[in-house]
């Protein structure tokens, strides 16, 4: 815990920080992460514009920010002050004043490119184009842009409000000015800024990926969702796989899950498609793999049967997925090195900051024993546990 004291220390340090030259932020997409976005800037001392197609789409991120002002703000003036920075707006009339435009819709490549084709035409020369996409590389968003190296990812964490860390997504021509820019930005509106080179998932949601995936295989198998989560909480998460599903939402999960499943050749759980059709989508529509009541999962008690089959080493299986990505992402260099990966997950994820982080983890259990007890997995239930080749080179 001292160690990820210094390690937050120094990730708060890099570049810096100055007063921000963007004051007017413009979010396009006013869903959860969105209209989130939006509050949390405009919280922070921002003028801030949100758009979206109806003022239907828009209100209920204006009945969050509502909730969160009255929460963080409790002088009446000042936050009718912070209501007053936020404004709606269907038509898109702030686009020309914006300094940043946080693009924040849906995960499909097709409609962020026809939306930027939009926004490029009416923003101003100095203003940045960033997007919130949780998974996609910026090289395929970015491939239609008068100005590709200026565009650049904002990767928010849900909840907004609650989580410190926005990954900044960087291609390797990326105008280091834009970086600079975004940096100040990122620290201004008070969250630690991790940067990472752009690569499907990024850090935190590759790095989550086979953990969640994980999750589903051991429900397949007979175990309780309520033990799967406790499981990982032993461990030291703030909650466990399941309920992070539904609190993230079964759709971005998909989504992230189609990504990366194309990008590694992993297979994706059918579960995922069958609920979003079903319109489950967890905590925000009330039903998810868990009942949601008040903000609460109803966890019911596992049966007699499936505690019998409760695995002994499902510690492992749900844990060594993370640390075997997280060995591939550092030989990738998707990242600067261990100390900023170990941090940019416990801050991204909660992971069990006790622990060090996934790196840390790992060279604490033992390089060696981590590969091996892969191996063993690996044996047991498949090549989906198989040892990353950047473990070699950790050694």
């Amino acid at each position: 815990l001292v160690r990820v004291f210094f390690l937050q220390n120094q990730l708060k340090s890099q570049f810096n920080k100055s007063e921000s030259d963007i004051k007017n932020v413009h979010v396009v997409g006013a869903g959860i992460m969105g209209g989130d976005i939006a509050s949390w800037c405009a919280l922070k001392g921002f003028n801030v514009s949100l758009q979206d197609r109806t003022i239907e789409d828009i209100e209920p991120a204006i009945n969050r920010c509502k909730k969160l002002f009255a929460k963080k703000i409790k002088n009446d003036a000042l936050r009718k002050a912070a209501h007053a920075r936020l404004k709606t707006d269907i038509e898109g009339n702030e686009i020309e004043k914006a300094d940043l435009i946080i693009e924040a819709i849906y995960e499909d490549t097709n409609a962020k490119k026809e939306l930027y084709n939009t926004l490029e035409k009416r923003m101003k020369s100095s203003a940045i184009l960033a997007t919130n996409t949780s998974s996609i590389l910026l090289e395929d968003l970015r491939s239609n842009l008068e100005k590709p190296n200026k565009f650049i990812g904002l990767h928010f964490f849900n909840p907004v409000s609650q989580l410190p860390l926005v990954e900044i997504i960087k291609c390797d021509d990326t105008d280091q000015s834009t970086l600079q820019r975004c940096f100040n930005f990122v620290k201004n509106i008070g969250k630690s800024p991790l940067l990472c080179k752009s690569s499907e998932g990024f850090i935190v949601n590759r790095i989550l990926s086979p953990y969640m995936a994980e999750a589903m295989h051991l429900a397949n198998d007979g175990v309780a969702l309520v033990d799967i989560d406790i499981a990982a909480v032993n461990f030291g998460m703030p909650m466990g796989p399941v309920e992070l599903a539904d609190t993230v939402g079964i759709d971005v999960a998909l989504n992230v899950s189609k990504v990366l499943g194309k990008a590694f050749n992993r297979s994706i759980p059918q579960d995922l498609f069958n609920m979003v059709k079903a319109k489950k989508l967890g905590k925000k529509t009330g039903q998810g793999f868990y009942k949601w009541e008040s903000g609460k999962p109803i966890k019911n008690e596992p049966s007699k049967e499936e505690k019998t089959n409760l695995p002994n080493d499902i510690e492992d299986r749900l844990i060594l997925p993370m640390l075997n990505e997280a060995a591939a992402c550092l030989n990738e260099e998707i990242v600067s090195n261990a100390d900023m990966l170990d941090i940019g997950v416990i801050f991204g994820t909660g992971f069990a900051p006790f622990r060090g982080g996934p790196m840390q983890y790992a060279k604490h259990r033992g390089i060696s024993n981590i590969v091996v007890a892969l191996k063993k997995l690996e044996q047991e239930h498949g090549s989906r546990f198989k040892p990353n080749k950047a473990w070699s080179s950790l050694k």
